[in-house]
């Protein structure tokens, strides 16, 4: 069952809507992400680094996943720019070659689409894949509004795109519940007055996501059902 941090049972508001985060939340991203600028490294003649270590690489934007993979000796803006850039190319031909929904997310979404609760994604990754990937992997389940990184909206934690994502839905963000599996998630919600609820099957930890104000802690996509009210399956 969802958890707070003292793993009791919790009540919640009266959800209109879920909006999730999209890279280690929705969906395993972390193989072609990494394998992506790893090429990119490699092409540079610059080392590479496990899979592993991406997870706390990505989460913010694409220049800040190239800002953490660069060598620190080398990582100044115009490298870190070109990089990004490259990566957009690199990924752009690799995004579906490991990437899978997480299990129990087809069937999540599914139950969330017939209790008919509107449905969103608010990603850090660019927009245009953003819309690429959700369509390609929940062609079943259209989302009501998908928002990635703009150059014309701040990156979250910045409470535009939640605000913008709350107009699209037509929903008040204090009904909006928003699932995630980074700090830069909870305080995503935190901020903008959503509830933050951390997903303990992506890509950082429970302590992150607590320390970043996680109101609560789910263990598998069905518990999330547990916080509107019913039988988490």
């Amino acid at each position: 069952m969802p958890l707070n941090k003292s793993n009791k049972t919790i009540s919640t508001p009266d959800f209109r809507a879920v909006v999730f985060d999209l890279d280690g939340t929705l969906l395993n991203t972390l193989d072609d992400i990494a394998d992506s600028m790893n090429t990119v490294l490699k092409n540079r003649g610059w080392p590479d680094h496990p899979v592993e270590r991406y997870k706390n690489f990505v989460g913010d934007g694409v220049y800040k996943l190239a800002e953490r993979s660069l060598p620190p000796q080398i990582a100044g803006q115009e490298a870190i720019r070109e990089c990004a850039q490259e990566f957009k190319a690199v990924y752009g031909h690799n995004w579906k070659v490991k990437t899978a929904p997480y299990p129990g997310i087809p069937d999540l979404l599914h139950r969330l689409g017939q209790l008919g609760l509107k449905l969103g994604i608010l990603s850090n990754k660019p927009h245009e894949a953003t819309l690429q990937v959700a369509a390609y992997f929940f062609p079943e389940q259209p989302f009501d509004t998908v928002l990635g990184q703009e150059d014309h909206r701040p990156p979250k934690p910045d409470p535009a795109g939640p605000l913008e994502m709350s107009r699209g839905l037509g929903v008040s963000l204090t009904r909006i519940l928003y699932c995630g599996d980074s700090g830069v998630d909870m305080q995503t919600a935190l901020r903008s007055g959503m509830h933050p609820a951390g997903v303990l099957w992506g890509y950082r930890s429970a302590g992150e996501l607590l320390a970043f104000g996680a109101k609560t802690l789910v263990r598998r996509p069905l518990e999330l059902m547990g916080l509107l009210g019913q039988k988490p399956g």
